[in-house]
């Protein structure tokens, strides 16, 4: 850790610097950063080069996955057209069948006789419920009672569908036409069409594809690493800076901070910026899978900061990580909480599931769910370069808290990961959308 005298310094830096923001920008401005695509691509040589300034062997790895190439999408009921957008890695075709609205699309909604109709739930829970619900949980429900098509109804208002990508690890693309439409249009289905004859398009293409990962590194030459990490990819239909660019930024901002504190750093800390999260964490699950984990001391990825002041983390159950935040946030006096419960959505996980300590720092906003996440909403004018620099100073003390020989992080067994999602009911979520991670 710094002295008095050199803290000075690094914070003045971190809070006047724009090389985040600047990235941030350019992310943004890029235009689509889907998967396996072009505009990925550049986004991802666009962090390269930032973090060339920065860190060493700043470089790409490519990996294959399956591509998704968006088309035209409609819902027509009672004779008139009814807006949509086709969720990622959505079966291609035209489905009829009976309109069923499933309100929250709990687990208990799906035990009905859904065989060939055309099911919608919300994209929220309610507050009462003891866990997130994620969207293809919702999807493989309605694939396993037999629906025709699955309609994902945005809770957010503002005539904004939202999007987010369907499909497992091993069969990528769905196994019915999926779509998302707005709260003002779901309402209206729900009002005028239930227990009518509604249709469903979903046209698309799934090309083979390439995506990358940026890599680059700083500190001593230690087998050892503690992973700053990131996606890059964004949303078609969207700019992406909430989701992801922001968490971007801010991993260049912990590398030019880190740079200044390299000789205070025990572990080599390697910067990771992912390809392909959206659709399914295929950029993590590649390097994860590539790597010993014994290798990897902690993972620190940043998913949603910069959209609020204040910080979270997923924690995962590992005490020692919760109490490395809260010595960061006793030494700044600044709001930093550590979450112990499982958070299985992001780039951390496919470390976590091997026993590895890992956080999902995200920025709390107060909102139910994503918010303008994964909507045509999400634009860089929503966000504060104060809020990056911020959280970019408590970021950046709690790297070199991780990359510390005083900080001992253990891993956990198999059994303790299960016990975990047990406890808080994932397991059969994960199981039906193949995404249980252990062998029974």
């Amino acid at each position: 850790m710094s002295s008095p005298e050199t803290d000075e310094d690094w914070i003045a830096g971190t809070f006047t610097s724009d090389v985040g923001w600047d990235l941030l920008e350019t992310l943004v401005d890029i235009g689509d950063r889907m998967a396996g695509t072009e505009g990925e691509r550049a986004g991802a040589e666009a962090t390269r080069d930032a973090l060339d300034a920065h860190a060493e062997n700043a470089r790409l790895e490519p990996f294959d996955l399956q591509g998704w190439v968006r088309g035209d999408s409609g819902i027509e009921a009672g004779g008139e057209p009814h807006d949509c957008i086709a969720l990622p890695r959505s079966l291609a075709g035209e489905v009829s069948g009976e309109f069923v609205d499933l309100g929250y699309g709990l687990p208990e909604d799906f035990d009905a006789d859904l065989e060939g109709k055309v099911v919608m739930a919300a994209s929220n829970i309610p507050s009462w419920y003891h866990r997130f619900l994620h969207r293809r949980e919702k999807y493989y429900h309605a694939v396993e009672a037999g629906a025709a098509a699955f309609v994902f109804r945005n809770h957010v208002e503002g005539c904004l569908p939202p999007t987010g990508s369907v499909g497992t690890e091993d069969a990528p693309i769905g196994e019915i036409p999926a779509v998302g439409v707005s709260k003002e249009v779901g309402s209206r289905l729900a009002r005028r069409f239930e227990g009518e004859e509604l249709s469903v398009e979903v046209e698309c293409e799934t090309p083979d594809a390439t995506s990358h990962n940026v890599h680059a590194e700083l500190g001593p030459g230690t087998d050892e690493r503690v992973l700053v990490t990131s996606h890059i990819d964004a949303h078609d239909i969207a700019e992406g800076a909430m989701d992801n660019g922001a968490g971007t930024a801010m991993v260049l901002e912990l590398a030019r901070a880190l740079a200044e504190r390299e000789a205070e750093l025990d572990t080599r800390v390697e910067f990771v910026c992912y390809g392909a999260e959206e659709v399914g964490l295929v950029g993590s699950t590649h390097h994860a899978e590539s790597v010993d984990p014994d290798a990897v001391k902690a993972v620190l990825n940043f998913d949603g900061v910069g959209r609020g002041r204040d910080l979270a983390a997923y924690t995962h159950g590992w005490d020692e990580l919760g109490e490395a935040i809260e010595t960061v946030a006793d030494r700044f006096d600044h709001p930093f909480d550590p979450v112990p419960e499982v958070g299985p959505h992001s780039d951390h996980w496919p470390y976590v599931v091997r026993g590895i300590p890992g956080y999902h720092v995200y920025a709390e906003t107060g909102d139910e769910g994503r918010g303008w996440g994964h909507t045509e909403a999400d634009t860089f004018d929503k966000l504060e370069s104060r809020d990056l620099r911020e959280s970019a100073i408590l970021l950046t003390e709690l790297a070199v808290e991780l990359a510390s020989d005083d900080l001992d992080l253990p891993r956990k067994p198999d059994s303790e990961i299960v016990e975990l999602l047990e406890e808080q009911r994932y397991v059969e979520g994960m199981e039906v959308t193949g995404d249980w991670p252990f062998d029974d």
